[in-house]
């Protein structure tokens, strides 16, 4: 007799398959049977008449690496269907780590800069019971969630391990022994169950102190050298952020994608690099796809990270950033508690100061998130990821015959000041999500870029699964099928990373389900919240539509509120499918 038997559902079974009217029978922690009709009993049946039942979601491009150590619930990614989520992505993350107060807070500072996490709250959640990496995935297997957990061995920390300060300065190179210690440490740790290895090639990515991360020059003997222990030990995924998405150069652009495919060649071990439409360089997308395809037609498994919606940053007074955050009348301000700063902004003479000197416009992406009102939008309820120009604060101040800095100015203080605005900095340049749904049609793409966990001031995608389902499936206009949607966040995305044992619905899959509402799918504004450690703030966004999501046949939410189940463990590099 079954566990669990779920009844008269919609099949979408992860493998891009036409959908099917169905049951799914579950046992213990794995799929037994799936069939048109299951005739036998079971301890427990659910009728999912109307429900869309998918797999539970895998999200591979995560920074849950502090937050998994203090939170079992690993919030926002399993409001959202995820079930498994992978870290360590970008070459950053908090092991190896030797016991040292200073070597410590170079991480704190590494992951604060990088990734938004504030540093007061990972110096206080994080319990350093690990030095090595093979040490933080003992640490981390001593822990349970909602979610399986999944860790990479990352470059920065494993420079600074190895080389002290200078493994900070991208202008250094490892000498030859600290070369072979780092390659024998990749090994260890993919020995030991990690993932993959990733790096950051980025002018983007920089310390809390504004220095680039020593990852950023590495050469390609030094990043053979290191990916090579992956070959040797026959496991891993290669995860790269370069910036020849966005590079203006195209020398320098051909010069990395050569590097990317000499580091595939000499290791045979898949890569994946991201791939987004910045706004300067709208069409350079096209040129990595098509560079990705010609990789896979020769044979190497390359791979085109990209994302199901823009990226896009979020603004408002309890946010990390807002239009005035530079005009000092503002700045004299912005310590104060929200209630306090909400009455402040609202003296006239303070208005009418803070105005005027809104109209000096920085320099660089400062100016772009303070001055950008063609792509500034107020959140709705449910989100709208591809809203209109008529509804950028532009738009909406043009309709009003009104100053565009008037109308953000007032749209901040609604709600007592928990008003959020959205700018959507990539994969948005032509005011549309047409460049992504071509990317989305790649079969070289794999969705990732969720930064789940990281940005806790600005940035909210861990909702991407939940966005991707609804608009792509369901509201969009040019939509996509949901059995590729389903496809791409759950076999694609599994397979990628080694997981073969979830992502698909048949016997002996691992029984990590979704059951889904399909015409009540939303994802919801984010708001603040200030749970971390040391009560520190970060984005928060809930969802609607998913009925009761199970992790390894257990039942993790009710009614959108944990159980208090914690099925979810740290897997262990590669996985294939129970016999």
């Amino acid at each position: 007799m079954a566990d669990l038997v779920i009844r008269n559902a919609t099949i979408v079974d992860g493998t891009g398959s036409p959908s099917r009217r169905g049951d799914v029978a579950i046992t213990g922690e794995h799929i037994t049977e799936v069939a048109d009709r299951i005739e036998s009993e079971a301890r427990r049946d659910v009728d999912a008449d109307g429900l869309v039942l998918t797999p539970g979601f895998v999200d591979i491009h995560t920074h849950y690496d502090g937050q998994v150590t203090w939170d079992p619930v690993v919030a926002p990614s399993s409001l959202h269907g995820v079930t498994s989520a992978v870290m360590g992505n970008c070459g950053v993350s908090f092991a190896p780590a030797k016991p040292t107060h200073a070597d410590h807070d170079w991480l704190i500072g590494l992951l604060e800069g990088v990734e938004d996490i504030p540093g007061t709250a990972l110096a206080e959640g994080l319990p350093w019971d690990w030095e090595t990496f093979p040490d933080y995935l003992d640490a981390l297997d001593r822990r349970r969630w909602t979610i399986d957990i999944g860790a990479q061995v990352s470059h920065a920390p494993l420079r600074a391990y190895v080389m002290g300060t200078r493994g900070a300065d991208p202008h250094e190179a490892p000498s030859a022994d600290e070369l072979t210690q780092m390659h024998r440490l990749v090994r260890e740790g993919i020995e030991a169950g990690a993932l993959g290895f990733t790096t950051s090639r980025t002018v983007l990515h920089r310390t809390r102190d504004g220095a680039s991360l020593g990852t950023r020059f590495s050469t390609a003997d030094e990043l053979i050298a290191l990916t090579s222990a992956l070959t040797e030990a026959n496991a891993g995924v290669i995860q790269m952020i370069s910036d020849a998405y966005q590079d203006a150069d195209e020398d320098f652009v051909g010069e990395e994608l050569a590097l990317m495919r000499s580091i595939v060649e000499a290791t045979g071990r898949p890569i994946s690099m991201t791939v987004q439409q910045p706004e300067p360089q709208p069409e350079r997308w096209r040129r990595m796809i098509d560079w990705v395809a010609a990789c896979a037609a020769d044979g190497l498994p390359v791979r085109a990270q990209v994302a199901p919606r823009p990226i896009g940053v979020l603004s408002g007074l309890d946010a990390s950033i807002n239009p005035f955050m530079t005009c000092p009348s503002y700045q004299e301000l912005h310590r104060l508690p929200l209630p306090e700063r909400v009455a402040g902004l609202q003296d006239d003479e303070r208005r009418s100061r803070i105005l005027i000197e809104h109209e000096v416009v920085p320099a660089g992406m400062v100016g772009e998130l303070t001055h950008g009102f063609h792509k500034l939008f107020p959140l709705t309820d449910p989100v709208n990821y591809e809203p209109p120009a008529s509804r950028s604060i532009l738009g909406l101040a043009t309709a009003a015959g009104r100053p565009p800095a008037e109308v953000v100015y007032d749209l901040l203080l609604e709600n007592d000041g928990h008003q959020l605005l959205y700018m959507p900095l990539h994969n948005f340049a032509s005011g549309d999500l047409s460049a992504v749904r071509e990317m989305l049609l790649s079969p070289h793409a794999i969705i990732g870029l969720s930064d789940a966990g990281a940005h806790c001031g600005t940035v909210c995608d861990a909702s991407f699964p939940t966005t991707a389902v609804a608009m792509w499936a369901r509201d969009r206009a040019e939509g996509l099928p949901i059995e590729l949607i389903v496809h791409h966040l759950t076999q694609r995305t599994a397979s990628h990373v080694g997981w073969r044992d979830r992502g698909v619905i048949a016997p002996g899959y691992l029984a990590d389900i979704n059951l889904i509402a399909l015409d009540e799918l939303n994802a919801h504004p984010p708001t603040v919240i200030r749970d971390l450690p040391a009560g520190g703030k970060r984005l928060m966004q809930t969802a609607s539509g998913y009925r009761a999501p199970i992790k390894r046949g257990v039942v993790t939410f009710a009614e959108g509120q944990a159980t208090g189940d914690r099925p979810g463990r740290l897997v262990r590099g590669p996985q294939t499918v129970a016999q």
